[in-house]
């Protein structure tokens, strides 16, 4: 009978998605807890993290490039700095960036402490001389020295460049963007739909998963950019041979390694690569099976893929947001 038929099919179904859904889990896990927001110091890294006079000529904040209500990035192929010149890659997003084995392209800073302490005093970016000005700006507004004694009791001197950066990367650990993806990790089957279930089967079958892997769908292993075909740059729009983590380490072994970036909200956060400069998602997705693992995907594979990557956009927390 039809009902028959019917109860079949939706059994036939529901088993192909569970049987995705275990293979799903060889390789990836729900987003990482985020730290609560609310306490006293993420409320002072809250601050800091739109404070322009962490800049030199006071025009630059942390969410001068990396944008929390545009997903964490300026969606520009190379950021300005204070005065207008552009650094040399692209602005990686600070959303789900808590739980990355290291932060930057090259992984030169172990956390997002370091992270923060970077950018101020580069004579590019925010373009502050030394950390003591950093400082002394501060000291200089008012309402910062209570906040600061309150979130560093017991300290004589709690306005330091440490205390600065370290409240500042407290607030950027509470930036978690949970997906449709979460949903279909911790079980309902229904959270993806067809086109983006398929996308994620062909993410598995194509072998992104040698890099993309965990709760990040990356940010957890370095890798050679040109894995299979090199130089990379021959296959992107590249105009600069950038070497990556080399830069970082001066090791030979290094060379064109880059930290493999996480697959959040990867919809939202254009353009790609360390140089910005792919524009377009599918164009990206083309380039990576290509150079990284010598597949050439039709152009029906690439638009499946893009599907799934969609269900990794998240929703930006209210708190994180300028009041």
């Amino acid at each position: 009978s039809d009902s028959q038929d019917e109860d079949q099919e939706t059994a036939t179904v529901n088993k192909k998605d569970e049987e995705l859904l275990a293979s799903a889990k060889r390789f990836f896990t729900v987003l990482p807890e985020a730290e609560p927001f609310g306490s006293p110091i993420t409320q002072l890294g809250k601050k800091l993290y739109f404070e322009t006079a962490l800049s030199v000529n006071n025009t630059l904040s942390c969410n001068s490039c990396h944008f929390v209500d545009k997903y964490g990035v300026d969606n520009e192929p190379t950021s300005p700095g204070h005065d207008g010149t552009r650094g040399n890659r692209n602005s990686p997003t600070v959303y789900n960036a808590y739980f990355h084995l290291s932060q930057f392209w090259d992984g030169r800073a172990a956390d997002l402490q370091e992270q923060a302490m970077g950018p101020i005093l580069d004579p590019v970016e925010m373009g502050m001389p030394d950390s003591g000005q950093a400082v002394e700006n501060i000291k200089e507004i008012e309402e910062y020295l209570a906040f600061f004694e309150e979130v560093f009791p017991n300290q004589e001197d709690p306005i330091t460049y440490y205390n600065i950066t370290n409240a500042i990367g407290e607030f950027e650990k509470t930036l978690s963007t949970p997906a449709p993806f979460d949903d279909f990790m911790e079980g309902d089957l229904t959270a993806l739909n067809e086109e983006q279930k398929e996308g994620l089967e062909l993410f598995i079958k194509t072998g992104c998963t040698t890099c993309h892997t965990g709760g990040g769908l990356g940010g957890n292993m370095y890798q050679k950019f040109g894995l299979v075909k090199e130089p990379y740059w021959e296959y992107t729009n590249s105009e600069r041979q950038d070497k990556g983590r080399f830069d970082a380490t001066g090791n030979e072994l290094d060379m064109y390694f880059f930290k493999v970036p996480s697959l959040r909200n990867i919809a939202k956060t254009a353009p790609y690569f360390h140089d910005g400069s792919i524009t377009d998602l599918g164009e990206a997705v083309a380039i990576m099976a290509n150079v990284q693992l010598g597949i050439e995907l039709e152009e029906s594979e690439v638009k499946s893929i893009v599907k799934f990557l969609e269900s990794l956009t998240g929703e930006i927390p209210e708190h994180a947001l300028e009041s």
